[in-house]
């Protein structure tokens, strides 16, 4: 079941929120940590219809802490091109972009008790909102994960591929090592016998 969310392409107004038992992020509001903050938001779009994207992140000069975080609609910016093509040979169809110059953000920001602190919030969005079960506002914007997953699991499978072959390299190259030291210390044994075989010929003929 759907439920589209477009009264001039804003969010649900308060009362509908909290009749929904919907909590708003808001100036002031705090977190005890990042990921913490990241997924009130997450849980939050997902019940207004929208995808969160990841974004901009400061960090600590002195030790490279993350010290701020912005979280936005996954419609923010524009493409390059303004449409993708999808599908492969000639019969490619172009998509239309799924960003739409959305403002909808969130930034949360670390203060010096070590707490997450929500210093800026935009609500409204610029393009319909749809709440489905599964919390994607449009099958595009699933596609667009499942894609995105999918590139992650290759990433991982290449990384998994590569440490494999850099261990098995490590294995035949300790096991060589270890048949090459070997060697030289049956040798230095081999030499150790023979010169104490040569010293006690020597004794005997004395």
């Amino acid at each position: 079941m759907e439920l589209t969310i477009t009264a001039g392409y804003h969010m649900m107004d308060v009362e509908e929120e909290e009749e929904a038992g919907i909590v708003e992020p808001c100036v002031g509001m705090e977190f005890e940590s990042e990921d913490a903050a990241r997924k009130f938001y997450s849980e939050y779009a997902r019940r207004l219809g929208f995808v969160v994207r990841v974004m901009q992140r400061r960090r600590s000069g002195i030790d490279g802490r993350t010290l701020a975080r912005r979280l936005g609609c996954n419609k923010q910016g524009f493409s390059p091109n303004n449409r993708t093509i999808v599908g492969p040979g000639p019969d490619k169809k172009p998509r239309p972009s799924a960003r739409e110059g959305c403002k909808a953000t969130i930034l949360v920001k670390m203060d010096k008790s070590g707490k997450w602190v929500v210093t800026r919030f935009e609500k409204d969005h610029n393009h319909p909102l749809v709440v489905t079960a599964s919390g994607f506002s449009s099958s595009g914007d699933k596609d667009k994960k499942i894609e995105e997953l999918t590139k992650e699991l290759e990433h991982q499978e290449h990384l998994c591929a590569t440490y494999r072959e850099k261990l098995v390299s490590f294995m035949n190259s300790v096991e060589e090592q270890t048949e090459e030291l070997a060697s030289k210390i049956q040798l230095i044994v081999d030499n150790v016998r023979k010169v104490e075989s040569e010293v006690q010929n020597f004794s005997c003929r004395r």
